[in-house]
Protein backbone atom coordinates (compact mmCIF):
# COMPACT_ATOMS: atom_id res chain seq x y z
CA UNK A 1 0.00 0.00 0.00
CA UNK A 2 1.06 3.25 -0.86
CA UNK A 3 2.23 5.61 2.20
CA UNK A 4 1.91 9.45 1.72
CA UNK A 5 1.21 11.93 3.88
CA UNK A 6 -0.83 14.49 1.81
CA UNK A 7 -1.91 16.99 4.25
CA UNK A 8 0.14 19.90 2.92
CA UNK A 9 3.47 21.45 5.29
CA UNK A 10 3.40 25.37 4.77
CA UNK A 11 7.32 26.55 4.53
CA UNK A 12 7.53 30.38 4.65
CA UNK A 13 10.75 31.20 6.16
CA UNK A 14 14.14 31.44 4.74
CA UNK A 15 15.92 28.70 7.14
CA UNK A 16 13.09 25.60 6.88
CA UNK A 17 13.37 25.96 2.91
CA UNK A 18 17.62 26.11 3.01
CA UNK A 19 17.17 23.10 5.62
CA UNK A 20 14.70 21.75 3.74
CA UNK A 21 16.46 22.08 0.10
CA UNK A 22 19.89 20.51 1.99
CA UNK A 23 17.72 17.12 2.28
CA UNK A 24 16.28 17.29 -0.75
CA UNK A 25 19.61 17.45 -2.14
CA UNK A 26 20.12 13.86 -0.88
CA UNK A 27 17.55 12.53 -2.65
CA UNK A 28 17.69 11.12 -6.24
CA UNK A 29 14.29 12.64 -7.31
CA UNK A 30 11.68 15.06 -5.75
CA UNK A 31 8.09 16.08 -7.20
CA UNK A 32 8.04 19.91 -8.30
CA UNK A 33 4.43 21.67 -9.37
CA UNK A 34 4.18 25.58 -9.47
CA UNK A 35 0.99 27.25 -8.83
CA UNK A 36 0.79 31.17 -10.93
CA UNK A 37 -1.85 33.73 -11.93
CA UNK A 38 -1.92 35.04 -15.74
CA UNK A 39 -5.08 36.53 -16.49
CA UNK A 40 -4.01 39.85 -16.95
CA UNK A 41 -0.24 39.68 -17.20
CA UNK A 42 2.50 38.46 -19.95
CA UNK A 43 3.99 36.73 -17.44
CA UNK A 44 3.15 33.93 -15.08
CA UNK A 45 3.01 35.48 -11.59
CA UNK A 46 4.75 32.99 -9.71
CA UNK A 47 2.35 32.18 -6.47
CA UNK A 48 3.46 28.83 -4.92
CA UNK A 49 6.15 26.39 -5.44
CA UNK A 50 5.28 22.55 -4.02
CA UNK A 51 7.65 20.18 -3.57
CA UNK A 52 6.86 16.15 -2.61
CA UNK A 53 9.70 14.25 -1.66
CA UNK A 54 7.41 10.65 -1.50
CA UNK A 55 6.49 10.97 1.92
CA UNK A 56 5.60 14.67 2.42
CA UNK A 57 3.99 17.73 0.93
CA UNK A 58 5.41 21.03 0.90
CA UNK A 59 4.19 24.15 -0.14
CA UNK A 60 6.87 26.83 -0.43
CA UNK A 61 5.25 30.66 0.04
CA UNK A 62 7.52 32.36 -2.39
CA UNK A 63 5.97 35.52 -1.68
CA UNK A 64 6.81 35.71 2.15
CA UNK A 65 11.19 34.16 1.80
CA UNK A 66 13.34 36.33 0.72
CA UNK A 67 16.01 34.22 0.00
CA UNK A 68 14.88 31.25 -2.53
CA UNK A 69 18.76 30.48 -3.55
CA UNK A 70 18.60 27.23 -2.24
CA UNK A 71 15.54 26.40 -4.21
CA UNK A 72 17.33 27.57 -7.21
CA UNK A 73 20.70 25.38 -6.28
CA UNK A 74 18.51 22.48 -5.83
CA UNK A 75 16.38 23.09 -9.23
CA UNK A 76 19.93 22.67 -11.21
CA UNK A 77 21.33 19.73 -9.32
CA UNK A 78 21.60 17.76 -12.03
CA UNK A 79 21.86 14.68 -9.45
CA UNK A 80 18.42 15.24 -8.44
CA UNK A 81 15.38 14.69 -10.87
CA UNK A 82 12.43 16.75 -11.11
CA UNK A 83 9.10 14.86 -11.39
CA UNK A 84 6.52 17.32 -13.06
CA UNK A 85 3.95 16.67 -15.45
CA UNK A 86 2.85 18.68 -18.25
CA UNK A 87 5.48 21.00 -17.14
CA UNK A 88 5.72 23.35 -20.01
CA UNK A 89 4.07 26.39 -18.05
CA UNK A 90 5.73 25.19 -14.54
CA UNK A 91 9.04 25.97 -16.56
CA UNK A 92 7.96 29.11 -17.47
CA UNK A 93 6.96 30.49 -13.71
CA UNK A 94 10.61 28.64 -12.19
CA UNK A 95 12.55 30.60 -14.59
CA UNK A 96 10.34 34.30 -14.08
CA UNK A 97 10.71 33.54 -10.09
CA UNK A 98 13.59 31.69 -9.82
CA UNK A 99 15.93 32.98 -13.04
CA UNK A 100 16.22 29.47 -13.91
CA UNK A 101 15.05 26.37 -15.32
CA UNK A 102 15.09 23.11 -13.65
CA UNK A 103 17.06 19.96 -14.70
CA UNK A 104 17.02 17.16 -15.89
CA UNK A 105 13.39 16.89 -15.40
CA UNK A 106 10.72 13.55 -15.47
CA UNK A 107 7.40 14.55 -17.15
CA UNK A 108 5.25 11.89 -16.37
CA UNK A 109 2.80 13.10 -19.20
CA UNK A 110 5.11 12.73 -21.82
CA UNK A 111 6.34 9.14 -20.31
CA UNK A 112 2.72 8.29 -20.04
CA UNK A 113 2.61 8.32 -23.95
CA UNK A 114 5.71 6.94 -24.49
CA UNK A 115 4.70 4.25 -22.43
CA UNK A 116 1.40 4.05 -24.08
CA UNK A 117 -0.97 5.05 -22.60
CA UNK A 118 -3.10 7.28 -24.01
CA UNK A 119 -1.53 11.01 -25.34
CA UNK A 120 -1.84 14.22 -23.18
CA UNK A 121 -3.42 12.56 -19.78
CA UNK A 122 -3.82 15.16 -17.84
CA UNK A 123 -2.27 14.65 -14.16
CA UNK A 124 -5.40 12.81 -12.55
CA UNK A 125 -6.12 10.60 -15.03
CA UNK A 126 -2.77 9.53 -15.02
CA UNK A 127 -3.22 8.65 -11.00
CA UNK A 128 -6.39 7.22 -11.70
CA UNK A 129 -4.92 5.14 -14.18
CA UNK A 130 -1.37 3.86 -12.49
CA UNK A 131 -2.73 4.20 -9.45
CA UNK A 132 -6.25 3.40 -8.72
CA UNK A 133 -6.50 7.13 -6.76
CA UNK A 134 -9.23 9.21 -7.25
CA UNK A 135 -8.35 13.57 -7.23
CA UNK A 136 -10.98 16.20 -6.43
CA UNK A 137 -10.39 19.21 -8.95
CA UNK A 138 -11.69 22.01 -7.08
CA UNK A 139 -9.45 24.52 -6.95
CA UNK A 140 -8.51 24.92 -10.72
CA UNK A 141 -9.34 28.49 -10.42
CA UNK A 142 -8.63 29.75 -7.33
CA UNK A 143 -6.89 33.41 -6.38
CA UNK A 144 -3.36 31.56 -5.77
CA UNK A 145 -2.24 34.44 -4.88
CA UNK A 146 -4.17 36.28 -1.87
CA UNK A 147 -3.30 35.16 1.43
CA UNK A 148 -3.53 33.16 3.12
CA UNK A 149 -4.66 30.45 1.21
CA UNK A 150 -7.72 28.55 2.08
CA UNK A 151 -7.18 25.05 3.28
CA UNK A 152 -9.32 23.58 -0.11
CA UNK A 153 -6.17 25.31 -2.05
CA UNK A 154 -3.47 23.90 0.53
CA UNK A 155 -4.69 20.14 0.15
CA UNK A 156 -5.46 20.76 -3.36
CA UNK A 157 -1.63 22.11 -4.26
CA UNK A 158 -0.49 19.61 -2.36
CA UNK A 159 -2.35 16.28 -4.17
CA UNK A 160 -0.61 17.86 -7.35
CA UNK A 161 3.02 16.37 -6.09
CA UNK A 162 1.71 13.38 -3.45
CA UNK A 163 1.38 11.20 -6.24
CA UNK A 164 3.98 12.30 -8.13
CA UNK A 165 6.43 9.94 -7.23
CA UNK A 166 4.84 6.54 -7.37
CA UNK A 167 3.57 7.60 -10.52
CA UNK A 168 7.21 8.39 -11.53
CA UNK A 169 8.28 4.80 -10.06
CA UNK A 170 5.56 2.94 -11.92
CA UNK A 171 6.57 5.17 -15.49
CA UNK A 172 10.50 4.44 -15.14
CA UNK A 173 10.21 0.72 -14.20
CA UNK A 174 7.84 0.73 -17.35
CA UNK A 175 10.12 2.81 -19.83
CA UNK A 176 13.47 0.52 -18.69
CA UNK A 177 11.16 -2.73 -19.72
CA UNK A 178 10.37 -1.15 -23.07
CA UNK A 179 13.99 0.13 -23.56
CA UNK A 180 12.84 3.41 -24.02
CA UNK A 181 14.20 5.66 -21.26
CA UNK A 182 16.19 7.09 -24.06
CA UNK A 183 13.38 8.54 -25.53
CA UNK A 184 12.13 10.05 -22.70
CA UNK A 185 15.16 12.08 -21.42
CA UNK A 186 15.81 13.61 -24.93
CA UNK A 187 12.01 15.07 -25.31
CA UNK A 188 12.32 16.17 -21.65
CA UNK A 189 15.79 17.78 -22.75
CA UNK A 190 14.31 19.34 -25.69
CA UNK A 191 11.36 20.80 -23.39
CA UNK A 192 14.21 22.40 -20.88
CA UNK A 193 16.33 23.65 -23.81
CA UNK A 194 12.78 25.19 -25.28
CA UNK A 195 12.11 27.04 -21.96
CA UNK A 196 15.62 28.57 -21.57
CA UNK A 197 15.28 29.72 -25.15
CA UNK A 198 12.04 30.90 -26.13
CA UNK A 199 11.45 32.01 -29.88
CA UNK A 200 12.37 35.13 -31.01
CA UNK A 201 10.01 37.89 -31.39
CA UNK A 202 11.32 38.07 -35.42
CA UNK A 203 9.09 34.53 -35.49
CA UNK A 204 5.97 35.13 -34.25
CA UNK A 205 4.53 36.31 -37.72
CA UNK A 206 4.30 32.33 -38.87
CA UNK A 207 2.06 31.95 -36.35
CA UNK A 208 -0.51 34.17 -37.60
CA UNK A 209 -3.35 32.62 -39.01
CA UNK A 210 -3.59 33.33 -42.95
CA UNK A 211 -0.45 34.70 -42.83
CA UNK A 212 0.53 32.63 -45.94
CA UNK A 213 -1.83 34.75 -48.26
CA UNK A 214 0.60 37.65 -47.55
CA UNK A 215 3.87 38.54 -49.41
CA UNK A 216 6.85 40.42 -50.27
CA UNK A 217 6.11 43.94 -48.36
CA UNK A 218 3.19 43.12 -46.88
CA UNK A 219 4.95 39.77 -44.63
CA UNK A 220 7.36 42.21 -44.18
CA UNK A 221 5.44 44.62 -42.67
CA UNK A 222 3.52 41.61 -40.30
CA UNK A 223 6.92 40.57 -39.29
CA UNK A 224 7.86 43.59 -37.72
CA UNK A 225 4.33 44.19 -36.52
CA UNK A 226 4.14 40.80 -34.68
CA UNK A 227 7.66 41.31 -33.73
CA UNK A 228 6.57 44.57 -32.36
CA UNK A 229 4.15 43.45 -30.10
CA UNK A 230 5.94 40.91 -28.93
CA UNK A 231 8.53 42.84 -27.41
CA UNK A 232 5.84 45.86 -26.27
CA UNK A 233 3.79 42.93 -24.51
CA UNK A 234 6.88 41.16 -22.88
CA UNK A 235 8.00 45.02 -21.81
CA UNK A 236 4.76 45.83 -20.53
CA UNK A 237 3.74 42.35 -18.69
CA UNK A 238 1.00 42.64 -20.65
CA UNK A 239 -0.85 39.92 -22.86
CA UNK A 240 -0.36 40.26 -26.33
CA UNK A 241 -3.84 40.49 -27.47
CA UNK A 242 -4.44 43.46 -24.68
CA UNK A 243 -2.01 45.57 -26.57
CA UNK A 244 -3.08 44.89 -30.04
CA UNK A 245 -5.04 41.52 -31.43
CA UNK A 246 -3.51 39.02 -34.18
CA UNK A 247 -5.97 39.59 -36.86
CA UNK A 248 -5.64 43.78 -36.68
CA UNK A 249 -1.61 42.96 -37.29
CA UNK A 250 -3.13 40.56 -40.54
CA UNK A 251 -5.34 43.49 -41.84
CA UNK A 252 -2.31 46.46 -41.15
CA UNK A 253 0.45 44.20 -43.23
CA UNK A 254 -2.52 43.42 -45.93
CA UNK A 255 -2.95 47.29 -46.19
CA UNK A 256 0.23 49.18 -45.43
CA UNK A 257 -1.68 52.22 -44.43
CA UNK A 258 0.24 55.49 -44.29
CA UNK A 259 -1.49 57.54 -42.21
CA UNK A 260 -3.47 57.10 -38.60
CA UNK A 261 -7.01 57.32 -39.89
CA UNK A 262 -6.57 54.67 -42.59
CA UNK A 263 -5.72 52.67 -39.70
CA UNK A 264 -8.70 52.78 -37.03
CA UNK A 265 -10.87 49.82 -36.96
CA UNK A 266 -12.63 47.49 -33.96
CA UNK A 267 -9.97 47.50 -31.60
CA UNK A 268 -7.35 50.25 -32.92
CA UNK A 269 -9.81 53.34 -32.15
CA UNK A 270 -9.89 55.91 -30.06
CA UNK A 271 -7.25 56.00 -27.27
CA UNK A 272 -5.60 52.93 -27.95
CA UNK A 273 -5.05 54.66 -31.61
CA UNK A 274 -4.12 57.83 -30.36
CA UNK A 275 -1.26 55.56 -27.43
CA UNK A 276 0.15 53.36 -30.81
CA UNK A 277 -1.04 55.05 -34.17
CA UNK A 278 2.56 57.10 -34.80
CA UNK A 279 4.45 54.10 -32.88
CA UNK A 280 2.82 51.90 -35.48
CA UNK A 281 3.03 54.00 -38.56
CA UNK A 282 7.00 54.08 -38.08
CA UNK A 283 7.15 50.12 -37.96
CA UNK A 284 5.13 49.79 -40.88
CA UNK A 285 6.83 52.27 -42.78
CA UNK A 286 10.34 50.83 -41.94
CA UNK A 287 8.61 47.54 -42.80
CA UNK A 288 7.79 48.53 -46.08
CA UNK A 289 10.67 49.87 -47.43
CA UNK A 290 12.77 47.23 -46.34
CA UNK A 291 15.00 44.74 -49.01
CA UNK A 292 14.92 41.83 -47.10
CA UNK A 293 10.86 40.60 -46.78
CA UNK A 294 10.59 36.97 -45.62
CA UNK A 295 9.90 34.18 -47.67
CA UNK A 296 6.35 33.29 -48.34
CA UNK A 297 4.87 30.53 -45.87
CA UNK A 298 3.64 27.48 -46.79
CA UNK A 299 0.19 27.88 -48.50
CA UNK A 300 -2.98 25.12 -47.47
CA UNK A 301 -2.60 21.74 -48.90
CA UNK A 302 -3.24 21.29 -52.69
CA UNK A 303 -5.50 18.25 -53.25
CA UNK A 304 -2.23 16.07 -54.38
CA UNK A 305 -0.28 16.89 -51.00
CA UNK A 306 -3.52 16.35 -49.39
CA UNK A 307 -3.61 12.92 -50.68
CA UNK A 308 0.15 12.22 -49.48
CA UNK A 309 -0.71 13.49 -46.23
CA UNK A 310 -3.19 10.90 -45.82
CA UNK A 311 -1.03 8.18 -46.88
CA UNK A 312 1.86 9.52 -44.73
CA UNK A 313 -0.44 9.24 -41.30
CA UNK A 314 -1.85 5.81 -42.09
CA UNK A 315 1.37 4.98 -42.12
CA UNK A 316 2.14 6.90 -38.57
CA UNK A 317 -1.06 4.97 -37.60
CA UNK A 318 0.75 1.48 -38.25
CA UNK A 319 4.13 2.56 -36.91
CA UNK A 320 2.64 3.88 -33.51
CA UNK A 321 -0.11 0.36 -33.82
CA UNK A 322 3.04 -1.89 -34.08
CA UNK A 323 5.17 -0.09 -31.20
CA UNK A 324 2.01 0.52 -29.29
CA UNK A 325 2.23 4.23 -29.26
CA UNK A 326 -0.25 6.83 -29.72
CA UNK A 327 0.25 8.46 -32.82
CA UNK A 328 0.51 12.07 -31.40
CA UNK A 329 3.54 10.74 -29.58
CA UNK A 330 5.63 10.09 -32.99
CA UNK A 331 4.76 12.98 -35.34
CA UNK A 332 2.25 15.94 -35.20
CA UNK A 333 0.89 17.19 -37.68
CA UNK A 334 2.33 19.95 -39.03
CA UNK A 335 5.27 18.12 -38.99
CA UNK A 336 4.00 15.69 -41.15
CA UNK A 337 2.70 18.98 -43.76
CA UNK A 338 5.95 20.40 -43.61
CA UNK A 339 7.57 17.19 -45.23
CA UNK A 340 4.72 16.99 -47.63
CA UNK A 341 5.30 20.61 -48.66
CA UNK A 342 9.24 20.46 -48.86
CA UNK A 343 11.31 20.43 -52.02
CA UNK A 344 13.78 18.69 -50.07
CA UNK A 345 12.20 16.62 -47.15
CA UNK A 346 14.95 16.05 -44.25
CA UNK A 347 13.82 15.10 -40.82
CA UNK A 348 14.41 18.07 -38.46
CA UNK A 349 13.69 18.93 -35.09
CA UNK A 350 11.51 16.07 -33.55
CA UNK A 351 11.84 13.84 -36.47
CA UNK A 352 16.02 14.13 -35.77
CA UNK A 353 15.77 12.22 -32.77
CA UNK A 354 14.82 9.03 -31.66
CA UNK A 355 12.12 9.52 -34.03
CA UNK A 356 14.07 9.00 -36.86
CA UNK A 357 14.44 5.08 -36.15
CA UNK A 358 10.99 4.76 -35.37
CA UNK A 359 9.03 5.89 -37.98
CA UNK A 360 11.04 9.28 -39.39
CA UNK A 361 12.95 7.03 -42.17
CA UNK A 362 9.75 5.38 -43.13
CA UNK A 363 7.94 8.66 -43.79
CA UNK A 364 10.98 9.88 -45.86
CA UNK A 365 10.70 6.62 -47.72
CA UNK A 366 6.93 6.38 -48.31
CA UNK A 367 6.97 10.17 -49.79
CA UNK A 368 9.33 9.89 -51.80
CA UNK A 369 7.56 6.33 -53.42
CA UNK A 370 4.54 8.90 -53.79
CA UNK A 371 6.36 11.68 -55.87
CA UNK A 372 8.03 8.76 -57.29
CA UNK A 373 11.29 8.90 -56.70
CA UNK A 374 14.33 6.79 -56.24
CA UNK A 375 14.14 5.47 -52.61
CA UNK A 376 17.78 4.99 -51.54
Amino acid sequence: MLKVDTNPIWIDSDEKLAELCRRWRGQNAIALDTEFMRSRTFYPLPALVQVGDGEHCFLIDNLAIDNLQPLQDLLLDTDVTKIMHSCSEDLETLERLLGVVPEPIFDTQIAAGICGMKAGLGYAATVRELLHIELPKSETRSDWLQRPLSESQKNYAALDVAWLPPVYGVLIKRLREQDRLEWLEEDCAALVAAARNPQPPELYYRRVKGAWRLRGKQLAVLQDLCAWREREARLRDIPRNHLLKENICLDLAQKIPTHAAAMAQPGLEGRTLREYGDILLQVIERAAARSDAPPRLPQPLNRREGDWLKALRKEVNSVAERAGLPPEILVRKKELEALVQSKSPRLEGRLAGWRAGVVGETLLDTLAELRGEKVP
